[in-house]
């Protein structure tokens, strides 16, 4: 008999498998550009758990095993920034990913009053890409991340979120 994957809010205790998992996951983008200096690569544990504990913070779990996770945040600006989505390499193309997503796009509209969800990938990530435009975000601009790669700016206003949940 198979396990389904569950979503559900992160607590306190998940912070250390997040932290094991979005170094996995973020290997492969690292690779992408030649910088192993990505933020999710360089991240302390510390700054991990204070995420979870501050923000809005969605886990995917199969069994007691955290496969993906996404965290999203209010800027000052009002707008839902979302950020860190990962899912193990071998569940990727399942789904889950846009499960995360639907997730905190969810709370942080109805809990947090967030109107725009704003996300940043990288100019190489195409299945990140098409992920997000598949689930309603619109390119709206480029930026350079702190690390020095090149970055899409993608948003989507929360009124969307109704028709691609």
């Amino acid at each position: 008999m198979g396990m389904s994957v569950t979503i559900s809010a992160a607590a306190g205790q998940d912070a250390e498998q997040i932290f094991r998992l979005q170094y996995l996951c973020f290997q492969s983008e690292a690779a992408l550009y030649g910088n192993y200096r990505i933020d999710p690569l360089v991240q302390t544990l510390d700054s991990v758990r204070e995420e979870v504990a501050a923000d809005c913070v969605f886990v995917a779990r199969l069994g007691d095993e955290i496969v993906g996770s996404v965290r999203g945040r209010i800027t000052e600006e009002g707008a839902a920034a979302i950020g860190k989505l990962c899912v193990h390499p071998r569940l990727q193309g399942h789904g889950i990913g846009a499960r995360l997503l639907r997730a905190a796009e969810s709370a942080l509209a109805d809990e947090r009053g967030a109107r725009t969800f704003r996300l940043h990938a990288g100019h190489r990530s195409e299945s990140n890409l098409r992920l997000y435009s598949k689930v309603g975000y619109q390119r709206v601009g480029t930026s350079q991340g702190a690390d020095g790669v090149p970055m899409i700016v993608l948003e989507k206003q929360a009124q969307a979120y109704a028709t691609t949940a």
